[in-house]
């Protein structure tokens, strides 16, 4: 693959743009000066794996042929590219991700925090954003009031949603303390979290995702900060009952 349509694949630019940065030798390659935009490379692994390695300005970067992407959303941020009233997460992201065409796997509300996923992988987004998929996400949840085994036993048996045709249970939940619950859910309906919690009759005050099917989130990511999924990650992913 020639290095400008390389870089332009990576969202460096425009094609004209991507010649203009090798030609003003900003670009290295495996570790070597590249003036020339029409040099080949091979570049490399696919899929979730990194590939030829290479600098853009100084910045190191590995071809990646699809962007999969494990971000840890603060507070405050819309899951959006035109939000309505706080900054989107894409701020949080490089610019060449953002050229790309990365896109949120489902949303979180702006006051939720922890694990999402991002990718510009089409047939990936769609496999992991469907309900038919029934994948399991953790939350760590505070609530205002505090509650008892019945509570957690309630939501466990399930409650009824306004406008849905039957009541929504908790594949599993836990009092962790005494405003406290772990609870998983399934089906990923609009604010169903809140909604299912409103239903017990109590309220939300915090509410952080953990996990996604099989995958946890990286402890070493602070708010905010994002890492690339590798192939472990994916088959983490992937790993549930």
């Amino acid at each position: 693959m020639q290095i400008e349509r390389l870089l332009h694949s990576q969202g460096f630019g425009t094609r004209k743009q991507c010649r203009a940065l090798v030609r003003a030798c900003l670009v290295r390659v495996a570790g070597e000066p590249c003036d020339d935009p029409f040099a080949d490379f091979d570049p490399g692994a696919s899929g979730g794996e990194p590939g030829l390695a290479f600098e853009v300005d100084g910045v190191q970067s590995h071809y990646r042929e699809k962007a999969y992407l494990m971000l840890h959303k603060p507070a405050g941020y819309e899951c959006s590219h035109k939000p309505s009233f706080h900054p989107s997460v894409f701020r949080l992201l490089p610019d060449s991700l953002v050229v790309r065409g990365v896109q949120c796997l489902g949303r979180l509300d702006q006051d939720t925090t922890g694990l999402m996923l991002l990718s510009d992988d089409g047939q990936f987004i769609h496999q992991w954003s469907s309900g038919k998929k029934r994948t399991p996400k953790i939350y760590e949840i505070k609530l205002c009031h505090e509650v008892d085994q019945a509570f957690v036993q309630t939501l466990l048996d399930g409650v009824q949603l306004h406008d849905e045709p039957a009541p929504i249970a908790a594949s599993a939940c836990e009092q962790t303390a005494p405003t406290e619950l772990r609870m998983t859910i399934r089906e990923g309906k609009y604010h169903q979290v809140k909604r299912m919690i409103g239903a017990a009759g109590n309220r939300v005050e915090s509410l952080h995702r953990c996990r996604i099917g099989g995958l946890v989130l990286d402890p070493a990511l602070a708010p905010g900060g994002w890492r690339w999924l590798e192939a472990a990650d994916l088959a983490a992913l992937a790993d549930f009952d």
